[in-house]
């Protein structure tokens, strides 16, 4: 379980991490036409790849910006007292089941949430409204009826 310790915890990073966020995908959006959903580019690129095309190159620029940047934050400026109480590959099999899962359901958070819900999508309010109901319907069973396993 990923836990943080509030008595450390800054606000303003997650405040300009979310207007980065909100900036770039107007940005692709506007400029490019495209969607900013995380699963729909990575699905692109896996396609065009198993079809033994090239990747489009923008595809590689975002998902290589998403890890580059995920392994400049951990390395310069890590969340104080942020632990994982699971090992690496089991994080990583469920990140690979929640690929699977975005698939499957047509998105993710990212493209529904941040890009549908701006386009006032009826789909993705729908979409958003299923993710946010499950993870609490998810945590309340982890943390009152299994017992904080």
């Amino acid at each position: 379980m990923f836990s943080i310790d509030w008595a450390h915890f800054t606000p303003g990073t997650a405040v300009l991490g979310g207007a980065m966020i909100g900036a770039s995908a107007g940005a692709m959006a506007l400029i490019g036409g495209k969607i900013a959903g995380i699963s729909g580019i990575f699905g692109g690129a896996l396609s065009e790849v198993m079809q033994g095309k090239r990747p489009l190159p923008w595809r590689l620029w975002f998902l290589g910006g998403l890890v580059c940047a995920s392994f400049l934050w951990v390395l310069f400026r890590p969340v104080p007292g942020a632990h994982y109480g699971e090992s690496w590959p089991l994080i990583a099999a469920g990140g690979l089941i929640v690929g699977f899962g975005t698939r499957l359901g047509s998105g993710c958070a990212s493209g529904h949430g941040v890009c549908g819900l701006a386009r006032f999508s009826p789909r993705s309010m729908a979409a958003v409204a299923t993710f946010i109901g499950m993870g609490m319907v998810t945590t309340f069973v982890m943390r009152h009826l299994l017992g904080g396993v």
